[in-house]
């Protein structure tokens, strides 16, 4: 049996799975806690890694691995090929003025023509522009610039500063893939490069990025095994699905996605909709939404009942809640961009205000911020066959049974799982048969 590894390392922590290159099924895996926080010293994670790959039972008997990974995180580092400061994380929002400053300057327009993307905090390029104009001088040190998994994939490689690596601090091994540098906001999904003039914009002055490795390109680590460019995790996740064009992921986290397997590339100048490409040489357009599982958590504590409970309450109301309507905006939204919003109840009456009524519509207004997204990406032309239902939210019955009223498509549950590793496993299987 050939074994590859696949890891995610995302917020919260690092999974870690072996499987069988030839059937994919798992044969080990593992896991390791990150540290809470927006702003997080990279060093963790790789702490993280080692523990969840020991856990899985080493690497020995692998022949070959890739990482997938939380996207946009900055990772900024010396010409010594040391972490200058703590990461900023995607849902750190110190540099949402410098979003606005960047799309200020240069039109939003145009940065969705060159880059996919309409700068928000979530994207490394304003955490650029935050570190120049709140740290001069740190940003002046940085000879480098790679997000979680690129670095991650780097250090596992065997790079990293002297005394701490068995390769030494070689920038230019850093790599990384199609789906992770379309995060950034310095690269173009068009003509496959980096846009230094915007790196330059952001940070100040140029800096070596990751190469972006194609999807069956490989390099290898220190024992000369091969080694896949890796993922975003949106990207691992499709991936790990065995998504393809006419199919929707949508995700029902803390917040939620609603991401597309798409063959043409998407500009959407609004901000709505970011143009990700995805690891195989297709595209990614994703929608994110603010408001997901938390929104079912909110009403539960209301009604004093369990998922379990808010659930059968609401299959036992009729569609539409007998009229009532929870527009779930408890935190703003991102998607329509209303980040001073707040949740409100309407169609009360004697009649209609019941707990089922109540729970139902908990479970339609948080799927119908979702169905937004599906809006926006039929907009722009994507084609919208099947929805995966992924996610903490997707487990329960009444999710499962009011989506495709809502979303209005064929609605598919995968069994649970960790799809990001599982895509980053069946990378390094692809690159392990080339």
């Amino acid at each position: 049996m050939t074994l590859v590894m696949g890891v995610d390392s995302s917020t919260q922590s690092c999974k870690v799975v072996i499987t069988d290159a030839a059937t994919g099924a798992v044969v080990r895996q593992g896991r390791a806690s990150h540290p809470d926080g927006t702003s997080v010293d990279p060093e963790a994670w790789w702490t993280a890694l080692q523990e969840a790959i020991a856990d899985a039972g080493g690497l020995d008997d692998v022949e070959a691995w890739a990482v997938g990974g939380q996207q946009h995180g900055m990772v900024a580092l010396d010409a010594d090929g040391r972490v200058i400061r703590d990461a900023l994380l995607w849902n750190d929002t110190r540099s949402a003025q410098a979003a606005a400053d960047l799309t200020a300057e240069f039109g939003a327009d145009e940065l969705a023509r060159r880059t996919g993307l309409v700068p928000v905090a979530s994207f490394t390029i304003t955490k650029l522009r935050w570190l120049r104009d709140h740290e001069p001088e740190n940003a002046a040190r940085v000879a480098a610039v790679a997000l979680p998994h690129d670095w991650l994939t780097w250090r596992l490689r065997g790079f990293g500063p002297e005394g701490e690596s068995s390769r030494g601090p070689v920038l230019d091994e850093l790599v990384t893939d199609r789906s992770d540098a379309s995060g950034t906001g310095y690269w173009n999904p068009a003509t496959g490069g980096y846009d230094r003039e915007l790196l330059a914009a952001a940070l100040g002055h140029d800096a070596v990025l990751p190469r972006v490795l194609g999807p069956q390109e490989w390099v290898t680590d220190a024992a000369d095994r091969r080694v896949g460019g890796g993922a975003g995790d949106n990207a691992g996740a499709a991936l790990g699905l065995g998504a393809s064009p006419g199919d929707v992921v949508v995700s029902i986290g803390t917040s939620g996605t609603v991401f597309a397997v798409s063959e043409e590339r998407t500009i959407d100048p609004t901000g709505a909709v970011a143009g990700f490409a995805d690891c195989t040489g297709r595209f990614l357009p994703l929608v994110a939404t603010l408001n997901a599982a938390r929104v079912l958590d909110a009403i539960g504590r209301v009604l004093g009942v369990d998922h379990a409970e808010l659930s059968r309450l609401a299959l036992a109301a009729g569609p539409g809640a007998a009229g009532l309507t929870l527009v779930p905006y408890f935190e703003g939204e991102r998607t329509p961009n209303l980040p001073d919003a707040t949740a409100s109840l309407s169609g009360m009456t004697l009649a209609s205000t019941t707990r089922e009524n109540l729970a139902r519509a908990a479970v339609e207004g948080m799927l119908s911020g979702l169905a937004a997204g599906l809006e926006a990406l039929r907009g722009l032309g994507v084609p919208l066959e099947r929805a995966l239902l992924v996610g903490g939210g997707a487990q329960s019955q009444a999710v499962r049974e009011i989506a495709p009223l809502v979303l209005g498509l064929p609605v598919e549950v995968p069994e649970p799982g960790e799809y990001v590793a599982l895509g980053a496993a069946r990378q390094a299987a692809s690159v392990l048969a080339v």
